[in-house]
């Protein structure tokens, strides 16, 4: 018995006014080739409908209402005459109809099919079901339309257009373009220049209109910054574009627009025509489309180039392709009466197709070939279960009549299950209304010298597969338009905005277009086309050109660097110079000198500026938790031991002199009781202070990564600022009470007054002391700390310096006048 699976094509418009020709393309050959491919496999293959011979008719819709509603009433006649719904030949069952959608005509389909629930598989563009009949006989073969603008979306993303145009086809569904593809183009950053119809209705006679039409859209071309042009449409609609577009350029010899990469859908192929010159394809090469993916197949290949005229006698297609493609006639042929098409030979039949180009027969299967590949078989699978399920229990003579009582809705329930692998490896399932696995191949078209269409496979789009590894593509093998001299078009509406800017929405105008603004101060943009700079993590900072994040450097008063060298030296000196006298103070611990004015107040000095000295190291180094904790509480205690020294000292000389005053009740208060008391009670006032500040809010080892840009500043935290300024201001009342106290008795009559040094001492301490509170307040990182340090070493060497280096001198170079006699002796 025989069973039917007919193959619904698209074929060319017949254009109207002499702009728009019938003419024999010869691309879709090979469709009609994989059909008859597949049916001669499956009906040599013994364990896939044994006993059945599948056959098939072709029909031709021309793209029109008319002939697709002819084409489809014919389906439902008998073989050899025009009846629709009467079949009287038991071999010739129609179980299922595969069609390509390329057109928006081709919607009618299921409205006359779902009717009779015949299954309709299609491997072109989805039309919009309503109807429940037709959604239930409707199966896909390939992606849907939604998909293949997610895989454009894909590449205008990869090569960063995101400026382009955008022309719909007349009789497309723009609105559902508008409503279901444009969002997702504009959330993710691509921009329209324009976007426009191919021409309105009611111009399809008027040629005028047409060719208006085609001079506004060359104008446009010529105009637009956009250098990508997304289409939305079928074969018909880029054949009257081209054809336009071409008729437009010759009729007015305007020269080639300038160059676009078209970027265009699964269902549309630019066509090689055997027409005159003027309808080059050149304006569409270096285009880029989407593709349904493709295997090979074993034995296609053999199976096209077997074809002769000779041996296959029953393809009514084989002639016309033969003579297109060789540039020959047939005896007989009707297109020898075709004022389109010229020839130069009569054909033999014996003319080779392995040297014919690319773009007459392919000689590896298309996706739209491989998707009615698919197609067959899966209704050759549907086909044997159900036989199967309807024989299991039929003698073989019973079986056929069984067989040929079968309907067409019965094959419904074993399609939704049908799941194999077909010979080239890859699974085939049929899903109905749901989306079939998106893969998808990028194709390249390239236009040859001899005007011919080639094309080539340059990458793959995967839209299952995870983030960053949805496309991948050859950018090395694509061929551009040549116009940008083989480099990759830029399609933007402004320029870049390079590493260090950032981009401003102009006003009023879209996304795309844009001012470049300079980061502000601190932050970077590390990637082109930033729309906000970004803060540096706090260990790094921006460099100048404000687009590379630099690790800051760790800082802190070194030893090894030349400041905290030279510091560090400056103290171990002063200290070493401290011990030299305290030596030659002992060593002359007897003479009059020395022993002037409390030789323990200044044995307690000596000790304080020593420990003052050495304490200016602890400020040197990288922060710790002992040296936080210690060094200002030690530098507070001392340096209030050594100021108290002094006050004691400065108090002694003053009571000293009025105690000589005949009558004066004071020489009880003289002595070294009284001085000791005011030491111990000055010092351990300032214990006090440093041990609640330890107590309360410790220093502690702190990291500062904001006060210089450049540093992480390694330092000590001083827990309570208060607290150190306490001790500070501790400190400087006690330098001011000496300071009161020596400076009225600085003019005493003695003929070596201390008085008057210990002014000038405590004269340079407060100094030192006050410039530093704004010093130290104006500076960051260790050069802060480098001010404290200098003011410790300044004050003391102040301090040992107009004190204790006027003794020394004497007790040195001037011996004679370390005498009693001399020391006690007054001037008046």
């Amino acid at each position: 018995m025989t069973s039917n699976v007919k193959l619904m094509e698209d074929g060319e418009l017949q254009g109207q006014d002499g702009v728009i020709r019938v003419c024999a393309v010869p691309q879709n050959y090979q469709q009609i080739l994989t059909t008859a491919f597949a049916i001669k496999e499956i009906n040599e293959n013994p364990r896939l409908l044994p006993n059945v011979t599948l056959g098939f008719r072709i029909y031709d819709s021309y793209l029109t209402p008319r002939w697709i509603y002819h084409a489809l009433l014919q389906f439902l006649s008998p073989w050899d005459r025009f009846a629709p719904n009467y079949r009287c030949d038991s071999q010739d069952n129609i179980f299922a109809i595969i069609e390509g959608f390329y057109s928006a005509s081709s919607s009618l389909i299921p409205n006359v099919l779902g009717v009779y629930k015949i299954p309709q598989l299609s491997y072109g563009c989805a039309p919009l079901l309503t109807e429940v009949s037709q959604v239930l006989s409707f199966y896909q073969m390939v992606p849907n339309e939604i998909l293949q603008y997610k895989g454009i979306l894909q590449l205008l993303l990869h090569f960063k257009w995101t400026w382009v145009g955008f022309f719909a086809g007349i009789f497309m569904d723009s609105e559902w373009f508008m409503q279901n593809i444009l969002p997702e183009f504009s959330k993710n950053g691509i921009c329209f220049d324009f976007i426009d119809t191919v021409y309105s209705y009611g111009m399809d006679k008027d040629y005028r209109e047409i060719i208006k039409w085609s001079e506004k859209v060359y104008d446009k071309l010529m105009k637009t910054k956009a250098n990508v042009l997304v289409f939305y449409g079928d074969d018909l609609n880029m054949l009257r574009v081209r054809l336009m577009l071409s008729v437009t350029i010759y009729k007015y010899k305007l020269k080639k627009p300038k160059g676009e990469v078209w970027l265009l859908p699964a269902q549309i192929e630019i066509k090689s025509l055997p027409s005159p010159q003027h309808w080059s394809p050149r304006y569409f090469h270096g285009a880029l489309s989407v593709a349904f993916h493709s295997n090979d197949v074993q034995g296609f290949q053999e199976f096209l180039l077997s074809r002769r005229p000779s041996n296959a006698k029953e393809d009514g297609f084989l002639q016309d392709f033969w003579a297109t493609a060789f540039n020959c006639l047939f005896p007989n042929s009707f297109l020898r009466h075709s004022p389109y098409f010229t020839y130069t030979t009569n054909c033999t039949g014996e003319e080779k197709l392995e040297n014919l180009p690319q773009p007459y027969l392919e000689m590896t299967m298309s996706g739209h070939s491989y998707a009615i590949y698919n197609g067959v078989y899966v209704v050759a699978h549907a086909l044997h279960a159900l036989y199967l399920s309807k024989s299991s229990r039929a003698t073989t003579e019973g079986k056929r009549k069984k067989l040929h009582s079968l309907k067409p809705w019965q094959l419904h329930c074993f399609l939704r299950y049908v799941s194999f692998n077909n010979s080239a490896g890859d699974k085939v399932s049929l899903i109905q209304n749901e989306e079939l696995e998106a893969r998808f191949d990028v194709i390249n078209w390239i236009t040859l010298p001899n005007q011919s269409l080639a094309k080539q496979k340059v990458g793959k789009i995967d839209l299952q597969a995870p983030a960053g590894q949805t496309l991948s593509i050859n950018e090395d093998i694509i061929i551009w338009d040549d116009w940008f001299k083989q480099t990759q078009p830029i399609s933007v509406c402004t320029e870049s905005c390079y590493p260090g800017y950032r981009k401003k929405k102009k006003e009023g105008e879209p996304s795309c277009c844009y001012d470049c603004t300079p980061c502000p101060e601190g932050k970077i943009s590390a990637q082109k086309d930033m729309a906000e700079c970004f803060q540096c993590r706090d260990d790094q900072y921006p460099n100048k050109g404000q687009n590379v994040c630099i690790p800051k450097v760790e800082t802190f008063l070194a030893y090894e660097e030349p400041l905290g060298m030279s510091l560090a030296l400056i103290a171990l000196l002063f200290s070493l110079i401290t011990v030299l006298i305290l030596g030659l103070f002992i060593k002359h611990h007897d003479t009059p000198i020395v022993k002037a004015n409390n030789r323990s107040l200044t044995y307690t000095l000596l000790l304080s500026l020593l420990l003052c000295f050495l304490s200016a190291l602890l400020f040197i180094g990288q922060p710790e938790k002992g040296t936080c904790l210690l060094r200002q509480a030690a530098f507070g205690i001392i340096f209030s031991m050594a100021v108290s020294s002094v006050l004691a000292k400065t108090v002694t000389v003053v009571l000293a002199f009025l105690a000589t005053i005949p009558g004066s009740n004071l020489r009880k208060w003289v002595g070294k009781r009284q001085a000791n008391s005011i030491v111990f009670c000055c010092t351990l006032i300032q214990a006090g202070i440093c041990g609640l500040w330890l107590a309360a809010s410790p220093p502690f080892p702190d990291v500062d990564m904001n006060s210089i840009m450049e540093e992480i500043i390694l330092t000590c935290n001083e827990g309570s600022t208060v607290m150190f300024y306490c001790v500070l201001s501790y400190m400087g009342f006690l330098a001011i009470a000496s300071f009161a106290v020596a400076f009225p008795a600085r003019k005493l009559p003695d003929t070596f007054n201390e008085a008057k040094f210990i002014t000038f001492s405590m004269l340079v301490f407060c100094c030192v002391w006050l410039s530093f509170v704004p010093t130290y307040l104006s500076t960051k990182g260790k050069y802060m700390v480098a001010t404290e340090v200098f003011s410790i070493l300044a004050s003391s060497a102040g301090l040992l310096g107009f004190i204790l280096l006027p003794k020394c001198y004497i007790i040195v170079l001037k011996p004679e006048l370390n005498k009693k006699d001399h020391v006690i002796r007054r001037k008046f």
